[in-house]
């Protein structure tokens, strides 16, 4: 008697056989260049992040002097200006795998070089700023790498956002990690764990991923300055880039004054080291959860759809620093503040859509180095007004001044929109179409 269950009937072309493929974050780590990008990312990030605690650390041993080390830890965000603006053209000038595997490689010999005993101060201070001076060529050609690796769509948004994802952990871990290293090993013996962690990112990525050619055509024999210097200018004089620039820019420009002052605030609470450690953790947190949330939980659309509000409104929980709020209420509205940050996940779409792909790399390194720097501005200048203001009075105004830049730059944001199923580009005074390709 037939029988409806036989293997050999109804089930060799069932599509219910085939598994489902993966989708949301498990997706991109279903892509095996990706993990090896990702495995880089981890290790180089958590090696600088532990190297800045022990080069500080190091430097205050050998001279005693708290503006050196304070110095050392704010040179690791002062050349990035530098570094994205000159170096900008070594992104899309020189195949990707090539760029990434020599930036760790010449971060591996600075910090080498950091670690001998007969390195002068000033030699320490000056091998700081090249490695900082590298990271936004690394950062950026890694990122526009991202679109060869990943694509321009859903996989390229969700791909960086588990990038920001683990560098929002990593200063919650790194700082922790290196703490208690610093308790077993000399700084010296720290510095040198970063070496073999960049080491081991430029294996990973030189044994993970693909080489491709450059993305750039020929420049015609320009100098790297000259094809750099004119990258930075067609980025910054393309109206809906600039725009998208100043809404990745602006927001942690301000959003870093809880942070920059929060010892200060701490003490006219009247709280401990215990509550400064949460203050610090809070905005990482918020920030982690809500695009741990976007990422898996949200369509694109949507995604899309909340750049705008939450980018205007972000800063707005700050102020409740007006009333001098303790921990808790402190706590609670610098996590809502971080969870804000999950805008950047559909501003990501937005950008790579805008930016023609011979200057993907150099966009992107301008926007890391325009990042890195505004928010050291953002820190010294808050640092600055907590000398005249009482820190509680800093926060709120910072809340208020950055809200106020942000609803105009929203404005603008939507002024150079694209009209559906086309991607226009918007300059100064000219509109021009171009086509999908």
């Amino acid at each position: 008697m037939p029988s409806n269950s036989s293997p050999s009937q109804g089930t060799a072309h069932d599509p219910t056989d085939t598994p489902p493929a993966p989708r949301g974050y498990r997706a991109v780590f279903a892509v095996r260049e990706f993990r090896a990008v990702f495995a880089a990312h981890l290790l180089s990030l958590l090696g600088v992040v532990v190297s800045e605690l022990a080069l500080t650390v190091l430097v205050y041993d050998l001279t005693s002097s708290p503006l050196l080390s304070a110095l050392t830890f704010a040179l690791g965000m002062l050349p990035y200006l530098v570094g994205g603006t000159l170096l900008g053209g070594i992104a899309d000038r020189y195949p990707a795998r090539r760029v990434l595997v020599t930036c760790d490689l010449v971060c591996a010999v600075c910090v080498a070089v950091m670690v001998l005993p007969g390195t002068p101060v000033a030699g320490l201070l000056v091998l700081r700023c090249l490695v900082a001076a590298v990271s936004p060529v690394f950062t950026g050609t890694r990122m526009a790498a991202l679109t060869d690796i990943l694509g321009e769509g859903e996989l390229f948004v969700l791909g960086r956002s588990l990038l920001r994802i683990v560098s929002q952990s990593a200063l919650l871990a790194g700082f922790g990690v290196g703490g208690v290293l610093l308790t077993v090993v000399s700084p010296r013996g720290a510095i040198t764990i970063t070496v073999v962690t960049f080491l081991c990112s430029a294996a990973l990525l030189r044994l993970g991923t693909r080489d491709r050619p450059a993305r750039a055509r020929d420049g015609g024999g320009s100098s790297l300055l000259r094809e750099s210097l004119s990258g930075a200018r067609l980025v910054l004089g393309h109206r809906r880039i600039r725009a998208l620039l100043l809404l990745f820019w602006l927001p942690p420009m301000f959003v870093v004054a809880p942070e920059a002052v929060a010892a200060p605030y701490a003490d006219e609470i009247g709280v401990g080291p215990a509550a400064l450690g949460l203050l610090m953790c809070a905005m990482p947190v918020g920030h982690i959860a809500s695009e741990l949330y976007a990422g898996s939980a949200l369509r694109p659309r949507t995604r899309e759809r909340i750049v705008l509000p939450l980018a205007a409104a972000g800063l707005l929980p700050l102020l409740v620093y007006a009333l001098t709020p303790g921990v808790v209420g402190a706590a609670a509205a610098l996590v809502v503040t971080g969870a804000s940050s999950a805008y950047v996940i559909g501003l990501d779409q937005w950008f790579v859509a805008a930016v023609p792909e011979e200057l993907r790399g150099r966009a992107m390194t301008l926007l890391t180095a325009g990042l890195m720097t505004l928010q050291g501005v953002g820190m010294a200048l808050t640092g600055l007004a907590a000398e005249f203001f009482p820190v509680h009075q800093v926060v709120a105004g910072a809340a208020v001044l950055g809200t106020l830049c942000l609803l105009s730059l929203v404005a603008e944001v939507r002024g150079t929109a694209p009209v559906a199923g086309v991607r226009t580009e918007v300059r100064d005074g000219e509109d021009r179409q171009v086509p999908h390709g």
